[in-house]
């Protein structure tokens, strides 16, 4: 089988789609990865060329959030159907479901809705969507429409979708699933916080956490990008930034095993929180349904927008090397559910039935 798998190297999907690539291989499952948007960097490109049975394809094409219209939209869509004709694949997985909107494919097509704009402006704002959001959440909702299977990465975000875009089915779920690498054992412990993630985007609600730091006595790291290609830009004043970390410095900072902190306003799934889990580190985390349902009895949760309970919980683990100790391990434990190969197990047998027409597509 050959999956042609869209992908950016921006955001998470390049991680859900890398990931998914390297567990689908030992399955005899050959992999497309149509990457749209910025190039990836060498880092990400040497990730991808060591990946068995992977091709790479830059597009050089927009993605549908840095999208002028509808048209680029449409143009990428084009692309996308002719690389999955050109190498002759089997199933096509739009990881962005927006480009399903007005293309036909010739093979089944399966639209995951990673996250969206309609969603994201519900979760994060309370004023009219702007028309800038509106025709790209329209064109989401038609892809997810048309698709022959859709798939979201929680349960409470396939709810969200289902109700956002008034689907009859809802996604079905399937948790992402991230490589438990290892960050090393007896690193000397020191107290300290960190966050990862975009930190520009106002979902991960990274202002909160900037006002709890002011609030604290240790050190608390924020890495990611603070400006958005184009447009949004967040100043921070107390966390100390990082930058964009790779995948070595993130292990690095996780070897530490931190407190790691989300104060995120929106979170379909979270994959920075699962990486850090995978170390060990103790989770403190925003009370919202993704997180209750991915993490509960293994995190601290406090109210979204609380400053003040964010540097309290981060206090207190910091305080107690046994507190911070019984909360990472119980991080850790949980993290072994999230795994690639079980979602790379879902998503083949998503595959299978398509191919073969007994698909069940309800949640």
């Amino acid at each position: 089988m050959r999956v042609l798998l869209t992908t950016d190297a921006v955001g998470g999907i390049w991680q859900y789609t890398i990931e998914l690539a390297q567990a689908l291989a030992p399955q005899g499952v050959e992999t497309v990865l149509a990457l749209l948007g910025p190039s990836p960097t060498a880092e990400q490109k040497a990730a991808a060329h060591a990946i068995a049975g992977a091709t790479l394809v830059e597009t050089g094409l927009e993605l549908d959030w840095l999208a002028n219209d509808e048209r680029e939209v449409a143009q990428s869509a084009r692309c996308v159907a002719k690389i999955a004709s050109d190498l002759q694949c089997d199933i096509v997985q739009l990881n962005t479901p927006a480009l399903g909107a007005s293309q036909r494919f010739d093979v089944p097509v399966v639209a995951v809705a990673h996250s969206c704009l309609l969603t994201w402006w519900k979760a994060v704002e309370a004023r009219y969507l702007p028309q800038d959001f509106a025709w790209r959440a329209e064109l989401n909702g038609k892809g997810l429409g048309k698709a022959d299977a859709t798939v979201a990465p929680s349960q409470s975000f396939a709810r969200d979708t289902g109700d956002a875009y008034g689907l009859q089915v809802l996604p079905k779920a399937v948790h992402n699933g991230r490589t438990h690498l290892d960050h090393g054992d007896g690193l000397p412990w020191q107290p300290r916080a960190f966050t990862a993630g975009r930190l520009w985007d106002r979902g991960k609600n990274v202002g909160t956490l900037d006002q709890a730091c002011a609030l604290l006595e240790i050190p608390f790291g924020a890495a990611g990008a603070t400006e958005r290609p184009g447009s949004d830009f967040i100043e921070l004043t107390n966390l100390h930034r990082l930058g964009r970390l790779g995948e070595i410095q993130m292990r690095q900072q996780l070897a530490q095993r931190p407190i790691f902190a989300s104060a995120a306003l929106y979170e379909p799934f979270g994959l920075c929180v699962l990486e850090a889990a995978s170390a060990g580190c103790p989770l403190v985390l925003s009370d919202i349904p993704t997180f209750r349902e991915l993490w509960d009895g293994a995190a601290v949760f406090v109210p979204a927008r609380d400053s003040q309970g964010f540097a309290d919980a981060i206090g207190e683990m910091a305080r107690d090397p046994a507190l911070h100790a019984s909360r990472g391990a119980a991080a850790r434990q949980r993290a072994e559910q999230y795994t690639p190969g079980a979602t790379a197990a879902a998503m083949l047998s998503l595959y299978q039935s398509l191919a073969s027409g007994t698909a069940q597509v309800a949640a």
